[in-house]
């Protein structure tokens, strides 16, 4: 309904704007050629009258049979069709309100009825043609931006979109596997079971808050990746060797929830969890300009294009794309002959 009114009152601004430049145009004809007097105001005023009349009328018109929502290129040929039509009723219509209120100027009365008709006709189809001209380039730019508007508002719904489909595999897939750790430790040994059960509470405790944000901190992240490795040390014990090198500014830095903790979860999977003796694991972070780095290196090798393209990975590099475009940056790579790095390069603004 708002719209709606605005729209109106856009509409009978531009009106008055249009036709009292057309006043002002005459105005300044008349009194240069010295020809102001009541017949010549009365006149203008008429023909003004019966522009709004007719304008309005074609623009009624143009709502009732929906042409603005039709074809552009039938639109502008309907736009030059209905100038000569309605310019050529505007033509009559003011020759017949001069002659039947003597309006006429001294000039008309030389001219036969024909003359005055098709002189009439000539001016008011070219005033009409200009008002339509005018019409239809303001409706086409506000279609042109609505229709832009409309397309980034479907674009963020998509990201949106996208991104609860990520986090949705994601949350499920960490919680498979810690599920299986526990699983395995409660036979063997139910005191770390329990302390195992603990860590993944603090875990889930801390995903379905940072779930509902498509950023945190890092310091955040960092609690939930701590927790997580306090539980896959008490499974691997002296196998599996964790060393932070975290740089302490870096701590209030952005990071999608739950990535860290992918690459993290990703490097026990496909490298400690193969390694037949211990294995080691080192996060880092640091500032670089206008972004910062984080690095996580583990014991293991990039021996199949399935650890570069499993969904953990995919995901890392989706959700990178879709929160920062190409301003962040992803990529893994077998560092030595012992290391592989994952290495995530975020911006800070």
């Amino acid at each position: 309904m708002f719209n709606r009114v605005n729209s109106l009152s856009k509409y009978w601004l531009f009106q008055s704007l249009g036709w009292g430049l057309f006043i002002a145009i005459n105005l300044f004809f008349i009194f240069t050629y010295d020809i102001l007097n009541q017949a010549s105001l009365i006149r203008m005023a008429t023909y003004v009258i019966e522009g709004i009349l007719i304008t309005h009328l074609m623009r009624k018109l143009y709502g009732a049979i929906r042409w603005l929502s039709r074809p552009i290129n039938l639109q502008l040929i309907g736009f030059v069709i209905f100038s000569f039509a309605f310019g050529l009723i505007f033509g009559v219509l003011d020759y017949l309100i001069s002659v039947q209120f003597s309006l006429e100027t001294p000039q008309d009365l030389k001219l036969s009825v024909w003359q005055k008709i098709s002189a009439n006709a000539f001016n008011a189809i070219s005033v009409i043609f200009i008002w339509n001209c005018i019409y239809f380039i303001y409706h086409y730019v506000a279609q042109a931006r609505q229709n832009q508007l409309d397309n980034l508002k479907l674009e963020a719904l998509v990201k949106s979109l996208e991104l609860k489909t990520i986090k949705s595999h994601i949350n499920p897939h960490f919680i498979f596997n810690a599920l299986n750790s526990i699983r395995a430790l409660i036979d063997e040994d139910p005191v770390r079971a329990r302390k195992a059960i603990t860590a993944l509470s603090n875990i889930l405790r801390s995903s379905m808050i940072s779930d509902q944000q498509e950023l945190i901190t890092l310091e955040k992240e960092m609690d939930i990746v701590k927790d997580y490795l306090d539980l896959e040390l008490i499974r691997f014990e002296d196998r599996l060797k964790v060393t932070y090198e975290i740089d302490e500014e870096t701590l209030d830095h952005p990071i999608p929830p739950m990535m860290l903790q992918t690459l993290v979860e990703n490097a026990i999977k496909h490298g400690i969890s193969k390694s037949i003796t211990s294995g080691e694991i080192r996060i880092a972070s640091a500032d670089q300009l206008s972004s910062y780095h984080l690095s996580v290196v583990n014991t293991g090798k990039l021996s199949s294009t399935s650890d570069k393209e499993g969904f953990g990975l995919q995901s890392t590099s989706n959700r990178l794309s879709l929160l920062f475009g190409d301003r962040a940056s992803f990529r893994i790579e077998q560092k030595d002959e012992q290391f592989v790095e994952a290495n995530l390069s975020i911006p800070l603004t």
